[in-house]
């Protein structure tokens, strides 16, 4: 078996116009890094499929994905961007994109549940850990994560699975979704304050949320995920990790002011894994959130790559 690469060229066409840091060259510059080192050849590439729209429900309402739907065919007729908030807009191709990306997530969990692959990464964007039950917000649509953890638990009929967030940002959206859900246990920390402004008062028992102050480094957060991350997923056995993969409290990420570096990066997947191989038979679905210093993030997702396929 193998770990799994899933991505797929519509979710280079979803576009936020010139100078906006969630651009299509974050994709290329990961793929680039990957083939330059050679890293490319120890992973099993897959292209993304188009969701099923009956999975994303099981994390969005209903009337939310009609809407949405509704608003991205109206874009895609006109030709024109449209903006949904002011950090977040729709493009022509931005509904096929984000109808892949959740697809990735999706299949990647199926394909790991199933044994057909080791674990897998979803370089997808749009992101989508800040897409809320009923809300785009924060460059997500789909919350990726969140549907595919629904998906494994529901559809797949595991009954416990833990989700793991290192995003600069809080992920306001997961948290909104999966809140008060005893099949799951969220793991995160964050820059505090920093948008979106939310998780320094976790909203349910089993959100395990670590906010830190700007300029922490990469060694006091380590401190802080084996003190008070690992207890709560020994305890609470996933069979199945789900990790919102964002890069954007890289020191060069001028997004955030956090100061992690490719080495935090590898021993937080590292620890991770641990937990994935004691409990979850080593099952881990990880899909890309932030991450937008191009340099830093290529890196740093082929750091996270080679723990994950041990190479």
């Amino acid at each position: 078996m193998a770990t799994g690469y899933f991505s797929h060229s519509d979710c280079r066409r979803h576009d936020m116009g010139p100078g906006h840091p969630e651009c299509p060259e974050r994709l290329a510059a990961i793929d680039d890094h990957l083939i330059a080192t050679g890293l490319d050849v120890a992973l099993e590439r897959h292209d993304a499929p188009l969701v099923d729209l009956r999975d994303v429900e099981l994390a969005h309402h209903a009337a939310y994905v009609a809407n949405l739907k509704d608003f991205m065919e109206q874009v895609a007729a006109s030709g024109e961007r449209r903006a949904i908030d002011m950090d977040t807009v729709v493009c022509e191709h931005t509904w096929a994109a984000a109808l892949r990306a959740a697809g990735a997530a999706v299949a990647a969990t199926d394909a790991v549940i199933d044994g057909r692959l080791d674990n897998a990464f979803c370089a997808v964007r749009p992101p989508g850990h800040h897409a809320m039950r009923g809300q785009a917000m924060g460059f997500c649509f789909f919350n990726n994560v969140a549907v595919a953890a629904r998906h494994a638990l529901d559809v797949r009929g595991l009954k416990r699975v833990a989700v793991v967030d290192f995003d600069v940002h809080h992920g306001n959206g997961t948290e909104d979704i999966l809140a008060g859900d005893d099949r799951v246990l969220m793991v995160s920390f964050f820059q505090h304050p920093l948008y979106p402004y939310s998780g320094d008062q976790p909203s349910a028992g089993n959100m395990c949320n670590l906010p830190v102050p700007a300029y922490t480094k990469g060694m006091d957060v380590r401190e802080l995920i084996e003190m008070i991350w690992m207890p709560r997923l020994e305890r609470f056995k996933p069979q199945m990790i789900f990790i919102s993969a964002g890069f954007d409290a890289h020191r060069d990420d001028d997004l955030g002011q956090l100061g992690l570096v490719e080495a935090d990066y590898e021993w937080i997947t590292q620890r991770v894994m641990d937990v994935a191989n004691r409990h979850a038979k080593g099952r881990v679905v990880s899909c890309l959130e932030g991450g937008y210093h191009l340099g830093a993030l290529a890196r740093s997702v082929a750091t996270h790559l080679r723990v994950l396929a041990d190479v």
